[in-house]
């Protein structure tokens, strides 16, 4: 089969390798549609060491089964499905307790790092547990089901976030996660809104997607917001995050680029704020997809491109680049 094969760092190749081979509980299914993320992005160049080559990265993914194990019940070739990018083991005590995002045995799709190697979805096809699959709705495109997987992230970052309804709130990036997130906050009951980022083409973004206000960081005035969700992940951005709740407010960490961040440790004592971290997604995908189904989370202004896999090494430099009005790109093996 034809797969994207980052071969070095910063280098991808589309090779043939060897079609995946499925265990009893797998099934092997014919990819249909691969979106780019920020963090194959991010560790590309080897800067995050969760990207070593030679990897077939991808883990935002839809298609359709071509082949079930031995094992498998409830599913057969043709079923239309999407995936958690997270393969949790469904036995450790964590897994037992729901939280399988925080699984004692968490791969993630397209992954190669120091304990583990796993092949990922820029390819024709993908071997995945049947427990982590998902049904698509009828009607829902292969491409905005690629697009579940970010979705949940907002979501279960904002299911992390005590909200009350009519809350204030900061949304800190207004990237790919940050949209998504502003429409799982205004879906949620929040009130009013304010999106902060560098660019203003993603501020007028979000204000089309449900935010109040898109600011620049330096044209926020006021700073009591209730609530405030990160999804950046730089020292930057966590400082500004925990400086723009008012006291007794909650922060909610998403993004997860920088290893560390200063933490500003007297005025989250003093002010009593909590600080809450937020990982993956943990069992979002099947309201998501509904939602996104009837058109409750609108994806179709988050896509930027669709394009064949040969071309998969040109749209990573271009969003390596950061070339401007990119967010989504999805490619289709």
């Amino acid at each position: 089969m034809r797969a994207l094969v980052l071969t070095a760092y910063n280098r991808f190749e589309v090779l043939d390798v060897p079609r995946p081979e499925i265990g009893p509980d797998d099934v092997l299914v014919a990819v249909r549609a691969c979106g780019i993320c920020g963090s194959d992005v991010h560790g590309m160049d080897g800067s995050t060491g969760r990207r070593r080559p030679p990897i077939v990265m991808g883990h935002e993914a839809s298609g359709v089964i071509a082949e079930v194990g031995l094992g498998v019940d409830g599913w057969a070739p043709g079923d239309r499905v999407t995936f958690d990018s997270t393969i949790y083991c469904g036995a450790c005590r964590l897994c037992r307790a729901g939280r399988v995002n925080l699984c004692d045995a968490r791969r993630v799709l397209g992954v190669s790092c120091e304990e583990y190697r796993q092949q990922g979805a820029f390819a024709e096809y993908v071997a995945v547990p049947e427990r982590i699959l998902y049904r698509l709705p009828e009607g829902l495109s292969f491409e905005h089901a690629a697009m579940v997987e970010p979705i949940s992230i907002a979501f279960h970052a904002v299911r992390r976030t005590p909200l009350v309804l009519g809350a204030n709130a900061l949304v800190v990036g207004a990237g790919m996660i940050g949209l998504c997130v502003v429409q799982a906050l205004r879906a949620a009951g929040c009130g009013r809104i304010i999106a902060v980022d560098l660019d203003e083409a993603r501020l007028d973004l979000a204000r089309r997607l449900g935010a109040d206000e898109g600011v620049l960081p330096d044209q926020l005035d006021v700073r009591d917001a209730d609530l405030a969700i990160e999804c950046v992940g730089i020292p930057e951005t966590v400082s500004f995050a925990i400086a723009a709740v008012r006291k007794g407010g909650h922060v909610t960490l998403v993004g997860n680029v920088s290893p560390k961040a200063d933490l500003a440790l007297q005025a989250v004592v003093t002010r009593e704020l909590t600080l809450a971290g937020s990982c993956a997604s943990c069992l979002e995908y099947p309201a998501c997809l509904e939602m996104l189904a009837r058109g409750a989370i609108d994806v179709e202004p988050l896509l930027s491109a669709l394009a064949p896999l040969a071309e998969g090494a040109s749209w990573f430099d271009r969003l390596r680049r950061r070339e401007r009005g990119l967010l989504k790109v999805i490619l289709t093996p």
